[in-house]
Order: structure tokens, then sequence, then C-alpha cells
């Protein structure tokens, strides 16, 4: 659910505005104009949480494209409501213009390029000169272009890609990712050199504790609404990792899918 568009008053909403405030100080002092998002494995919420950031960056002013960079199981057409049967792997091939790839969603300064027609060989294409051109081209056209990826543990897509763009956020889910795949995963994308900004922690549930306190003396008596509902995510990386380049998003993101 496209939260930050429908509900742009909730806790989950200032959330992702919060999570855009932080990349663009994580930006200062180095360009940022391409931004990948992935996650050790399926079903963590990564799509949901690329898709709200690029609704939140375009109510910023910003011109924003999201990218269906998932060439094996691609999922943000539906989120979007958008038709898949041109995009990214059509301009790959030199069939489609970019530009005639590219559709609005409806939502000011928010575009779209779908993933297009599968192909038997994801990796070869997001890998080859052909998408480095492409990269190029967004970063002239679009002040953030955010690129949704496969996970990064099971295949080498994400690994591939990370390299080329900006810089790469790591989604994990509270309760659900392993703590060794997400450190693989950590590990996947140093070993190309890609830009690790930071982490997002997703799905946490924030009703007791500390958090759930902030959450609910802020937004009863800051913003006058119903602080008791699930907030659902910060932003955290484990004791033994560099702190020093990370988001903060608390978010809410479907238990099922991405």
């Amino acid at each position: 659910m496209l939260i930050v568009h429908h509900q742009p008053k909730s806790p989950v909403a200032e959330a992702y505005r919060t999570l855009r405030t932080n990349i663009q100080f994580a930006a200062v002092g180095h360009a940022l104009r391409t931004l990948l998002i992935t996650s050790a494995g399926p079903d963590e919420g990564k799509t949901t949480a690329l898709a709200n950031l690029g609704v939140a960056m375009a109510q910023a002013g910003s011109k924003v494209l999201l990218v269906n960079a998932d060439l094996r199981r691609p999922a943000l057409h539906r989120l979007l409501n958008r038709p898949e049967r041109v995009g990214l792997t059509n301009v790959l091939l030199g069939t489609v213009p970019l530009e005639e790839a590219i559709q609005p969603t409806g939502i000011e300064n928010l575009s779209f390029l779908g993933s297009g027609p599968l192909p038997p060989n994801p990796s070869e294409l997001l890998g080859s000169a052909a998408m480095g051109e492409i990269i190029a081209r967004l970063q002239e056209m679009y002040d953030l272009a955010l690129f949704d990826a496969p996970p990064v543990v099971a295949i080498t897509d994400a690994a591939v890609l990370a390299p080329r763009v900006d810089g790469v956020i790591l989604l994990v889910r509270s309760g659900h990712t392993d703590r060794e795949a997400a450190r693989q995963a950590r590990l996947n994308l140093q070993r190309v050199g890609a830009r690790i900004l930071g982490v997002i922690l997703n799905d946490v549930q924030m009703r007791g504790g500390r958090y759930g306190y902030y959450y609910y003396y802020y937004y009863r008596h800051a913003a006058g609404s119903d602080a008791r509902s699930e907030a659902a995510a910060s932003v955290d990386t484990p004791r033994d990792e560099d702190p020093s380049h990370v988001t903060s998003q608390p978010s809410r993101s479907p238990r099922r899918g991405e």
C-alpha cells in the first residue's frame, strides 16, 4: 500500500519522511541520483518500502523514477497498478526508447519504469554496457531513480547492479530475516564495492517499550493522532557493524509479499 500517498498524516508516513531526510543527509558531499534497495531474502517488504520512499521524495518536490529492476519476480507494478508489457528489458534490447517505456503513476513528480518481459538472463542484462548507459541517462533525467532489486543472497542480480548506482540500502525484516543471511547480504554487497548507506529494519512491533512510548507521546501531544497504531519499524545496525552511514525508518510493511 502507498500509505505515504493515501495516509500522509499517519505515523508511518512520517517515518518514511524521516527516512527521506536521513538519506538526504547521507548524500551530503556525495552524488546520490541512483539508489538501490535490496534484501537478504524474499518477502521482507523491500518493494513496499521503496515505493513509499519514492512517494515521500516526490512529495518533497524531487523528480523521482521507480525502476522495477527485479527481472525474476517483479512486484512493483502491482503496487502502482501499472502494466508491465513494456519496460526495462525492452530498453536494454533496444526495441523501445527509454522515454517511451517510462510511465506516469498519477502521483505528481513520480514516474515508473517497469521490468518489461522477463528474460532468461537477468544478471547479464543488468551487468551489460546498455544498463550502464541507461543509469547514466536516468541520472540526467531525474533527481532520483530508485531501483527495486531482487534479494542479494540467493541470486547475483542485485550484486551486479549495486556497484553501478550511487547508494544501496539493505532491508531486513524483524522476526523474519535470519541474522546470518543479513550478514551474508552485507558481505555480498561489500565484495562488489557497493556503497551501503544503511539498513532498514522493517516490521518491528512497537506497542510497548520505549519506542512505543515515544511514538505515543509525539503523536498524541504534538500531532493529535492515535499513536497506538503499530509503527513498525526502526533502523539500526548490529553492534559489530560500522554505524557511520545508517538510515532510519519506522515503517509498516505487509506480512506477506513485498
